[in-house]
């Protein structure tokens, strides 16, 4: 533990000798990079971990082909999911509007199907977080930013 805290404050010494600009636009880089690993990971169903989420519920009114796109298609796209930065930290986040679903299917909570319908228990999908690759793509480019 104490060699983390080392690592960090060398790398706290390093980010302070760069300028607020530089910083700033360093972190809209790794933001958007973050994002763009996170929409990958939802297009293939998977947790940021690498485990596949749990299918979607069969009923018997589903037919072969019913549904037209996989889950959260939308979600995904540049509109609800959100890069910003500024010259002290770096955000990825769902937009207010749609912040409650994506909470429900991540944490796996219950909510209704439609205003007056039935109560329904999501299956747990995250849909954002941080994995092995998520974590070198980022290492990788704050080193690549900080030699040049």
């Amino acid at each position: 533990m104490a060699e983390l805290h080392e690592v960090d404050a060398w790398l706290a010494a390093l980010l302070s000798q760069l300028e607020p600009a530089a910083r700033k636009k360093m972190l809209r880089e790794v933001a958007h990079d973050v994002r763009s690993i996170q929409q990958a990971n939802i297009t293939a169903q998977r947790s940021p971990d690498g485990t596949t989420w749990e299918p979607r519920r069969v009923s018997a009114r589903s037919k072969k082909g019913r549904i037209r796109r996989g889950m959260f298609a939308k979600l995904k796209t540049a509109k609800y999911l959100k890069a910003q930065a500024n010259a002290d930290a770096a955000d990825v986040a769902f937009v207010p509007g749609v912040q409650r679903l994506a909470r429900v299917h991540h944490y796996g909570l219950r909510d209704r199907v439609s205003r007056r319908g039935p109560m329904v228990k999501y299956a747990e999908r995250s849909l954002l977080g941080f994995g092995e690759d998520t974590m070198l793509s980022i290492h990788a480019l704050l080193l690549s930013w900080l030699n040049s």
